[in-house]
């Protein structure tokens, strides 16, 4: 019993040391200002790479590519819904395997933004293009409650369509013409993501290896390990279980991953 008490205790002491110094109000607020100061620097910066982005040239996409979604075939020129611009996310598709092994960064960056209506109330139609075959992503979408904007890409060799990366892609209408204006993929899809920025906010950030962070930090672990969750919600570092999101909806049960249970 000793033994168990003198362990709890270093527990507390351990956790107690591995965290930001204590300081009165006046010298937190000094320092609180001075990373302000850095904050805004970045975002000035961001509001600059922006506008370059604006400034980007435009190629032209073939309008009448033609997607499957809930009603049928359409062209890409219908997504738009006769809006002058639409934003797309592609989503990584691996035929043939079940919901529980379909990408969890994908499911990530979409989870956040399924309701558009403030991108519609601007004018910016959305929608997401899977890179699988509709008779598979159909089942995906009831199973995960997702509105009907979500559509197939399936042997759409335009990389801005189909095929290619993940990622946002953004597209302009003039008249019955379509062009690209702007796409990103890997770090350039936590656009979507605001629990990440959130995260960040946090004195422990992601407890991702990369990150930088004071000594004696509780240990990072590997890029995205809580992107996939076991059914107590639990980040397990892609080692099993469901992408996170899937774990609300009904139906649900330990994943079958290859013939195994992985729990």
């Amino acid at each position: 019993m000793t033994d168990t008490h003198d362990a709890r205790l270093d527990d507390t002491a351990a956790a107690a040391a591995a965290a930001p110094s204590v300081v009165d109000r006046e010298t937190w607020l000094r320092e609180r200002s001075e990373l302000l100061a850095q904050e805004k620097a970045h975002t000035r910066r961001g509001d600059a790479i922006a506008a370059a982005r604006r400034r980007l040239p435009m190629t032209e996409v073939d309008a009448n590519l033609t997607v499957t979604g809930p009603d049928g075939p359409r062209s890409l020129l219908d997504l738009f819904e006769g809006r002058e611009e639409l934003l797309v996310y592609k989503h990584m598709w691996h035929r043939g395997e079940p919901f529980e092994n379909q990408c969890p960064g994908c499911t990530f960056a979409y989870f956040a933004v399924r309701d558009p209506a403030y991108l519609t109330a601007r004018g910016v139609s959305f929608a997401l293009l899977a890179q699988g075959p509709w008779d598979e992503v159909a089942p995906f979408v009831e199973f995960m409650g997702y509105p009907p904007h979500w559509y197939a890409a399936d042997g759409i060799e335009d990389p801005a369509v189909g095929g290619g990366e993940f990622g946002w892609v953004s597209f302009l209408r003039q008249g019955d013409r379509v062009y690209l204006t702007y796409e990103t993929t890997g770090r350039g899809a936590e656009v979507a993501m605001p629990s990440l920025g959130l995260l960040d906010m946090t004195p422990r950030g992601r407890l991702e290896t990369w990150q930088d962070s004071p000594a004696g930090w509780p240990e990072s672990k590997a890029s995205f390990w809580f992107w996939t969750a076991d059914e107590d919600g639990t980040g397990n570092g892609g080692s099993g279980g469901r992408p996170t999101a899937q774990w609300s909806r009904p139906g649900a049960t330990a994943a079958v991953v290859h013939g195994s249970h992985d729990h």
